[in-house]
């Protein structure tokens, strides 16, 4: 299990699993008022959140499937990364994707947090590369 340092400077509790089998955290806005995205608006939205995470360990901002299915609430990035020598204020990069206004108060779960491994890797440069069944085909070349 990775061990997170984390300051809360937020009156809202810390990121936790909601169920034994949850893979994500969920995170809660920290606002002095209330934020209303319009349609296809952008904002960063402020957790009041900083980590430090272990070195080999990155953390992922992913949307919570509710907000994005009964509200079109997403993040610009889809998923953003965290690195493991990042400590600035974790901000939820939101968009709505709604027709809809969308106003998110303070303490709304507004992303999920997800720990994961990583590697890095290095490259070897070479002029050809092996050949595979599926060789060059891509989007969508394995049917539907």
């Amino acid at each position: 299990m990775a061990i997170i340092k984390i300051v809360n400077i937020s009156n809202n509790q810390l990121p936790n699993y909601k169920t034994s089998g949850s893979a994500g955290m969920d995170i809660m806005a920290y606002l002095e008022s209330p934020i209303t995205l319009m349609p296809l608006e952008r904002k960063l939205i402020p957790t009041g959140l900083f980590i430090a995470l272990e070195n080999g360990f990155e953390a992922q901002l992913r949307p919570r499937s509710g907000m994005a299915i009964k509200h079109g609430i997403s993040l610009v990035n889809a998923v953003g990364t965290i690195d493991s020598d990042y400590r600035g204020e974790i901000k939820i990069p939101a968009i709505n994707l709604s027709d809809e206004p969308f106003t998110i108060h303070s303490g709304d779960r507004i992303a999920q947090m997800i720990i994961a491994k990583y590697e890095q890797a290095e490259f070897d440069e070479v002029d050809t590369l092996d050949e595979t069944d599926r060789g060059s085909g891509g989007f969508g070349s394995t049917g539907i």
